[in-house]
């Protein structure tokens, strides 16, 4: 038997220096440059960024999620929830550590579905961070539900034709091509009717309709409402096989939402770690904010939510890397996921209160923090739907009775373990007389 809550010590090392590295140098990143942390145009940005970014490449921590061949290390997922549980609470870690989404996941399809002249193109220099990109799957009549896309891919010659709208395809207008979900059999079934390609943003018929803001730091918005009018890419720029789309994203889907919960962790315990300090400092009637129980119900509730959903999302990559089947971890990921908006909104709203009026304002987190929350239960699929998948998973290993009563009503279960020692009682009995 085997059970250990112990980091490798060599890799616990490695941990140290990012979350020191992180403190001090990447961090202040955020109080000083205004541009969006994708533009890699920006030539202050840039020249801020890259020396971190090749101090990371010089420790062999870049793009750790992929493999050597692409320039990582080849992390498993335990691994990488350790990483991104540090680099969750800081704006520019992702991108420092070249793992930041939707980057990171679309970089995965790119090294499993595209061509030898594709990774050249595309996926080198997104590795390299000399390029982003963004994933173009959501519509606006059909949310999340890709059963109902309408955004259409038609062959016509050596070339697909691409009409339709997509919103929600964040960092668009800073792309240098989109990964674009797209019907191409609308007569099959449901998940067999899409298609994935690589669309460069400079096609023609590639309009951003505008960019929609989502929280109070993303100033005129970086989620584009995307018009495709005769895009047409070449018959070679589909991702994977005809009719696959879902399978493709299942490429990105999995690990990415294990390393999006860890990331949520970092903020979250910085939220936290803003409460207790708050509370220690802060007099009031007479005592101490901590002094108060109402206060400490607080602090023990966020502690042991944090402490629970961490332990979840660990036991998941663990299960990942065990099983090398996203199949099989099906239903922790999704309770992972149907998690995290919850634990987020609940600290950080905590935190919000115990900070008073100033907690309101935007000279602190937590507003933004409050409406992140409202996002990641919407984002990847809402939190209903993840729930629903974690029930049908768990209702697997059970199964009815047709008898009238429960398996495990009283009198029934009394009743069979009579039966199951009658001859001992009876003996007993016999034997007191």
């Amino acid at each position: 038997m085997s059970w250990d809550f112990e980091t490798d010590p060599e890799y616990q090392k490695e941990l140290d220096w990012v979350d020191k590295f992180v403190r001090e140098e990447v961090e202040p990143l955020q109080y000083v440059l205004t541009c969006h942390p994708y533009d890699v145009r920006n030539a202050l940005r840039n020249k801020l960024v890259r020396p971190l970014q090749a101090e990371v490449k010089k420790r062999k921590l870049w793009a750790c999620h992929l493999g050597p061949d692409l320039g990582g290390q080849g992390y498993g997922q335990l691994k990488l929830a350790l990483l991104n549980e540090i680099l969750g609470g800081v704006t520019y870690a992702p991108i420092v550590f070249g793992c930041q989404a939707p980057d990171s996941g679309n970089a995965e399809i790119l090294a499993h579905y595209g061509s030898a002249e594709q990774k050249k193109r595309f996926l080198q220099p997104l590795l390299d961070n000399e390029i982003v990109s963004a994933y173009s799957m959501t519509e606006p009549q059909g949310g999340a539900d890709p059963k109902v896309f309408k955004t259409k891919a038609e062959l016509k010659g050596d070339n697909w034709v691409i009409n339709g709208q997509k919103w929600f395809s964040s960092n668009a207008h800073l792309a240098s091509f989109l990964i674009v979900m797209a019907v191409t059999d609308p007569d099959a079934s449901d998940y067999k009717r899409m298609s994935m390609f690589i669309v460069p943003t400079e096609t023609p018929g590639v309009k951003i309709l505008k960019n929609l803001a989502v929280g109070m730091h993303e100033g005129e918005g970086s989620h584009g409402y995307v018009q495709y009018s005769d895009v047409i890419v070449p018959k070679d720029h589909m991702l994977g096989p005809r009719g696959e789309a879902f399978a493709v994203a299942q490429t990105r889907l999995g690990g990415g939402r294990i390393h999006h919960a860890m990331r949520t962790i970092g903020q979250v315990r910085r939220a936290f770690d803003m409460m207790c300090e708050r509370v220690l400092s802060r007099f009031t009637q007479g005592s101490r904010l901590a002094d108060k129980q109402m206060v400490q119900e607080k602090i023990a509730d966020s502690w042991m939510e944090i402490e629970q959903f961490r332990l979840l999302v660990l036991r998941t990559a663990w299960k990942i890397d065990r099983y090398k089947d996203y199949l099989k971890v099906r239903k922790d990921i999704a309770a992972v996921k149907a998690l995290m908006p919850k634990v987020f909104h609940d600290v950080a709203s905590r935190a919000l209160y115990l900070h008073g009026s100033l907690g309101a304002t935007t000279e602190m987190p937590f507003v933004e923090q409050v409406i992140q929350s409202f996002h990641m239960g919407l984002a990847d699929g809402p939190t209903e739907v993840h729930k629903i998948t974690v029930a049908r998973q768990v209702l697997r290993d059970y199964k009815g009775t047709d008898d009238l009563f429960p398996t495990q009503h009283l009198p029934k279960l009394r009743e069979a373990a009579l039966r199951k020692y009658a001859n001992v009682i009876e003996n007993e009995v016999r034997a007191s007389a």
